[in-house]
Order: structure tokens, then C-alpha cells, then sequence
């Protein structure tokens, strides 16, 4: 055992040679080397210095342990199972490794459970068997080709790479990796198949929805009818309860909302907090307040018949048979699909009637900061994705107004001046940009000489 310092080109390097194996380190300065040096042979004097190369796991055995069975076909053999029989038995494993340590410590066991379900579809079978630090970028991007070819959505596709991301994310947390080769590829998820954007019913297709609805199913109209007013997402629903609500002195009262206070997570079967990881106030509109109204005195009157003193942690939504209601499964298979046959309408996912809350919201011309706080949404930018291509902004005016302070000798101010009178009197309102963007949520931030160029251009489309 030695180590020894030496000075090369200039700078000074620590030379070890210990059990036949050698390093040599740069260190920089004499006073660092020697510092350096000491604390090395005091290391290696106790033991706990080794040389030998740290062998690295491979992905499955960081991701989810050496024990657990990730390849399905293989676990199918050696439990001498059938492959559906295998699949079953594969669910009941506990994972270890990242899953274990990080995902279910920190994460929902929804999220969990998904990063679980595409480490077991997608990820495992090309990454499952690499040794960790031989994972590398042109592999990825190879793998994210393959998976463009097997007709998967491009959003299916992003959730594979955000769940390689996130593990190798841990391993770099946890100094096996110096770096993320699946970092920054988002331009590189790319799908053949075409992507499915939202559906929503327009405002007469919800009339009649809603009158079919109740007339053929009256039990179940209320949860229908809460779905498309109050855009609260399945497990929301599920797990609304009479204690949430606030109804007002009267139909006038401001004072009238929903409070979504936790959501009802299918795969745990447990009462989680919302999407968004707090509580939301969603206001009542005039029609649902009554309809919710009458349903709360009947189920109170029943109470009051069984000697109860209250109903405030009941569950608001109820089957027949007293049972939640189970919305993915038999609610929209039995009930909701044939209303919209009975209706006559296209067929819709039930959380499509979330979208067209949304929608409608928009199309009566509320901003979105506000559309965005009754939906749950994490920021703006999820809602302006999802439904700004509905607000009403497109105008050909805009165009004309562009093109009015590009020409001619006249000032911008009184260009635009004349391209507005040229207008009817009661479209000549214009309105400054800040107030615009404001409106919507986006006006934060924005240069006073911007403002003064851009409100000049832009008309009111409220």
C-alpha cells in the first residue's frame, strides 16, 4: 500500500497503489495534495478504501428490486402458471428498489401504481436487463422510435419516457449516474397515431342530454347533471360529501359552492386528496343548487326516519343498492352510454362532460384564470392547452389593424385611429392589452412599451 505525490505538467497528482490495482488523481496545488494524501492513508489504514471498480445494478434492479419479476413470460414459467394466471400474481409482487424507496414514499399510490404499469409495459423490456450507466441517449431515442411504430398515442408515449426520466432522475440522486440520458426529448415523442383531443357537448346537445337523462334514468340524473355543471372529475364525484357543499340563504346568495376536498383513487381504492394536491372551491350554479337541494332533503328526511341526526359525511352521490358508484365501469356502460343513444348524441367518455363544463365556461366568455381555478387545473398553461383554442379572439380586424401601422407616413396612433373609425360605433371599443391578457390570466409581467405599441392593435374579443 502507498501513496505518493508527484508534480506532471505542471500541476500535482496523487498516485495510489493498493492490492495491485493503481489510480492516479489530479489534484491541482502541493498544500491540497498533501492534504490529501494524508487523509488517503488514514483511510486505507482502516480499511475502508477500496479501488475496485463499484459494480453498478442493472435498471430493473434499481428500479424495482433483484427479487421482483418484471418480464412476464419468464415469471409465467417459473411459476408454472399461464400467462393470465402470471399477470395476476405478478400485480400482488412488492416492488423494491426505487418503486419502493421513492415512488411510494413520496408519490400517490395512483402515481405510483402508473409508473409501476409503464415500467411493466414499456420500460422494462428494453431497459430491464442494461446495466444502469450503460443506459444511453442514443438507445433512448432508438427505443422512442420503436414505440412511435406501435400505434401508442404520443401522449402514451410521453408518460413511457417521463417514467425512464424520473428513475434515472434517482439514480443521479443517489450517485450511480452523473447524468440523465433520457433529459430533454420531448421533441423526439413523436406517434403514427393520430392524437385524441377532448370532446365536449355543445350547449343544446347538453339540454338534451340532460332531459333524456331525466326521464329515463331520474336516480342518476343528479350525478349526471353535477358532472357537466360543476366539472368535477370522477373520483371527485365519488367522494363528494353533503358537508361539502354550500348552498346560500338563496338562489341569489354569492355564497353558494362546492368544496372538493379529496378524490377517490380506483387503483388504491382509498380517499386521496385531490388531482392538484389541495382543495378547490367550485361555485353553484342557480340549477344545480336545486336539484342538489331537493336530493339533500329527501336523503335527510330518510335520516331523520332512522333515527340519525344528520347526514354531513354521507356521500352526496349513491347506486340503487346504497353502494359508490362505480362511474368508469358499470355508471357509464349501463347508464350514461345509453343516454346518449336514447338522446340521439355521438358517443362521449363521461369525463368529456368535464370537458364540456370547461367549454362552456369559455364560450360565456369567463377568463380563464377563473375557468382554471374551477377546474383544478396546476397553472393556466394546462388550461389555455386544452381549451384556448375556444376563445373567441379571431378576428380579421386584428389583420387589418397589423397592416394599417406598417404603411403609409402617418403615426401609428393616428393609423390605428383611422382603422378603428372605419369600424361600426359599437365595435370601436378598444381596450388596453394589459386589461386583455389580465382578463385571461397572461397579463403579468408585460413591458409598458409593449403595451403602448400592442394596445393600439387589439380590440376587445370578450
Amino acid at each position: 500500500m502507498s501513496v505518493k505525490i508527484k508534480k506532471y505538467k505542471g500541476s500535482w497528482y496523487i498516485f495510489i497503489h493498493h492490492h495491485g490495482r493503481r489510480k492516479a488523481k489530479k489534484v491541482g496545488t502541493r498544500q491540497a495534495a498533501e492534504k490529501v494524501k494524508r487523509e488517503l492513508e488514514a483511510r486505507l489504514a482502516l480499511g475502508a478504501f477500496d479501488l475496485r471498480p463499484e459494480a453498478k445494478p442493472s435498471f430493473a434492479e434499481y428500479a424495482v428490486g433483484k427479487s421482483y419479476a418484471w418480464d412476464i413470460t419468464v415469471f409465467a414459467a417459473r411459476q408454472g402458471k399461464t400467462v393470465d394466471g402470471a399477470k395476476r400474481a405478478f400485480k400482488e409482487q412488492q416492488p423494491e428498489g426505487w418503486l419502493k424507496h421513492y415512488a411510494v414514499q413520496k408519490l400517490k399510490p395512483s402515481t405510483a401504481d402508473s409508473y409501476l404499469e409503464y415500467l411493466d409495459r414499456y420500460v422494462l423490456p428494453q431497459f430491464g436487463a442494461t446495466r444502469l450507466d450503460l443506459v444511453v441517449r442514443n438507445t433512448v431515442k432508438n427505443w422512442i422510435s420503436d414505440l412511435a411504430t406501435r400505434s401508442l398515442s404520443r401522449n402514451t408515449i410521453r408518460l413511457c419516457v417521463s417514467t425512464l426520466r424520473v428513475v434515472l432522475n434517482g439514480a443521479i440522486e443517489d450517485g450511480l449516474l452523473h447524468s440523465n440520458p433520457a433529459s430533454k426529448l420531448g421533441r423526439f415523442v413523436d406517434s403514427e397515431k393520430p392524437s385524441r383531443e377532448a370532446s365536449a357537448l355543445t350547449a343544446e346537445e347538453v339540454t338534451r342530454f340532460l332531459a333524456t337523462a331525466k326521464q329515463t334514468y331520474p336516480h342518476y340524473y343528479p350525478l349526471f347533471l353535477t358532472a357537466v355543471r360543476a366539472g368535477l372529475r370522477e373520483g371527485e364525484l365519488i367522494a363528494l360529501q353533503w358537508g361539502d357543499i354550500q348552498f346560500g340563504e338563496s338562489p341569489e346568495d354569492p355564497n353558494r359552492y362546492i368544496m372538493v376536498c379529496r378524490n377517490y383513487d380506483w387503483r388504491s381504492r382509498k380517499f386521496l386528496t385531490p388531482k392538484s394536491g389541495k382543495s378547490r372551491r367550485v361555485d353553484l350554479g342557480r340549477d344545480l343548487r336545486q336539484v342538489l337541494m331537493d336530493l339533500r332533503d329527501k336523503k335527510l328526511l330518510e335520516a331523520y326516519g332512522r333515527g340519525r341526526p344528520g347526514i354531513a359525511d354521507d356521500f352526496v352521490f349513491r347506486t340503487v343498492n346504497g353502494s359508490l358508484p362505480d362511474i368508469r365501469g358499470n355508471i357509464a356502460q349501463r347508464y350514461f352510454v345509453p343516454v346518449l343513444e336514447a338522446a340521439g348524441l355521438r358517443r362521449i367518455r363521461f369525463h368529456d362532460l368535464r370537458h364540456t363544463f370547461g367549454s362552456l365556461l369559455i364560450q360565456a366568455g369567463a377568463p380563464l384564470t377563473y375557468v382554471r381555478d374551477q377546474m383544478g387545473h396546476s397553472s393556466i398553461t394546462v388550461t389555455v392547452d386544452i381549451y384556448g383554442h375556444l376563445i373567441p379572439s379571431a378576428d380579421i380586424r386584428y389583420m387589418d389593424a397589423v397592416g394599417a401601422t406598417k404603411s403609409g407616413s402617418s403615426s401609428k396612433t393616428s393609423q390605428a385611429k383611422n382603422a378603428t373609425q372605419a369600424q361600426p360605433a359599437d365595435e370601436r371599443r378598444k381596450v388596453n392589452l394589459v386589461q386583455v391578457l389580465q382578463n385571461h390570466g397572461v397579463g403579468d409581467g408585460i413591458r409598458t412599451r409593449d403595451v403602448q405599441i400592442h394596445s393600439l392593435l387589439f380590440f376587445n374579443f370578450q
